[in-house]
């Protein structure tokens, strides 16, 4: 071979022959290096996907969430404490008030006549104490010298009976020795010993012994007739002067007790009143609003709903199979549709029984047509405060709470 029929080492290496084209009918012949590539990416993508669902997984079974929930708060209805008619009115629907701020104004005309009445009636209970409560003294001061003079009476009674029981002793033993001379006188009249005179003169005697016998004895009776009636008037001064202590107490009492109900009333006057303008019991937002102007009004009659912003909540329903492992204080996520916020909170309380058990028309599974559901437990979670945007929710607000029970 010639020199210039030999290769240059410069010069490219020849082209691979061409393939032979298939014949028809005919698959080619797949290309080792690129099917080797494809099994490696498939193999990462499985890879990484399971790696994915282990990692979710992993995630997901530290939280229990729900989307049977929603932003709850206290909704005040608003109602007068007393009749009347409306003179005016200061707020309208989904104003925002502070607690205090008057609301509603009512007619006060006929609250302040009850007021004045009500006074009137107090001056007066206390005029009627004030002249009852002297009565009390001057009846135990009576009683005392009733009581004292019936002792008195007593006494005397007494010792004026003992005096004619010894007056009448003494006209007994007259009379005895009266009786005796007359006897001796007869027989010496008899016997002609004693001139008729001096006997006319001891029958005289004896007959007037006799009857001071008989006047003493008189006396006695009627001393002790007034002894008996200064002992009844005694006795009955002793039981009478207590109860009639007791019963001007009593009165005086009675007074007193009514005084306090016409000051009671004079206090309820004064609220009636004050309950003229009805206030905001707290913060919150005005809705429902059905009250105008001359409208007139009862005791509780809602005139608007009052929505407590200031403390809101969420309620989430979970399901019986989910609050396993859920206590009270873990640490909850809630995301809130309205506004795509995350806010945290804590769980703070389980419901005392299923939503079911609390609706209107619960089930009864003793009526023989029992089917077995899942029931929801209503769970409470309490919001952190301070956290930013929460003057925007709103109680009824559709959320998304999360747990984290793991």
């Amino acid at each position: 071979m010639s020199n210039d029929a030999r290769p240059s080492p410069a010069d490219p290496p020849p082209p691979p022959p061409p393939r032979a084209a298939p014949a028809p009918g005919e698959r080619p012949a797949a290309d080792p290096a690129r099917t080797r590539r494809r099994r490696v990416r498939v193999a990462i993508a499985v890879a990484v996907l399971a790696l994915a669902a282990l990692g979710w997984w992993l995630h997901a079974r530290r939280y229990e969430d729900t989307d049977d929930a929603q932003i709850d708060g206290n909704i005040s209805a608003v109602s007068p404490r007393v009749s009347g008619t409306v003179l005016a009115v200061h707020v309208v629907d989904n104003q925002a008030v502070r607690a205090g701020d008057v609301l509603v104004e009512l007619d006060t005309t006929d609250l302040e006549v009850a007021l004045a009445q009500a006074r009137a009636a107090v001056v007066q209970a206390e005029a009627q104490v004030a002249a009852e409560t002297p009565s009390v003294d001057i009846t135990q001061a009576t009683n005392l010298a009733q009581v004292q003079g019936a002792d008195a009476d007593v006494e005397n009674a007494r010792a004026d009976a003992e005096a004619s029981q010894r007056e009448l002793e003494q006209a007994q033993a007259n009379d005895r020795l009266a009786q005796l001379q007359l006897e001796r006188a007869k027989r010496l009249v008899a016997g002609a010993s004693m001139a008729p005179a001096e006997y006319d003169q001891r029958l005289a005697q004896a007959e007037v012994a006799r009857a001071a016998v008989a006047a003493a004895r008189q006396r006695v009776e009627g001393r002790r007739t007034r002894l008996a009636a200064a002992l009844s008037r005694q006795r009955e001064a002793h039981q009478n002067a207590p109860r009639q202590l007791v019963t001007r107490e009593a009165q005086v009492a009675v007074r007193r007790a009514n005084l306090d109900l016409a000051r009671a009333q004079l206090k309820q006057a004064q609220l009636n009143l004050s309950y003229a303008r009805v206030t905001a019991p707290a913060d919150g937002i005005v809705g429902k609003k059905s009250v105008n102007v001359g409208d007139r009004v009862q005791p509780g009659q809602q005139l608007l709903a009052l929505t407590q912003t200031g403390e809101l909540w969420v309620t989430a329903n979970f399901r019986e199979t989910q609050i396993e492992l859920m206590r009270v204080g873990q640490r909850a996520e809630v995301h809130v549709d309205a506004i795509s916020r995350d806010y945290g909170g804590v769980v703070e309380s389980f419901a005392g029984a299923t939503g079911s058990r609390y609706s209107l028309l619960p089930p009864e599974n003793a009526s023989g047509n029992y089917v077995k559901v899942v029931q929801r437990i209503p769970v409470r979670i309490r919001l952190d405060p301070g956290q930013p945007g929460m003057e925007r929710l709103r109680p009824g607000m559709s959320v998304g709470p999360s747990v984290k029970v793991r």
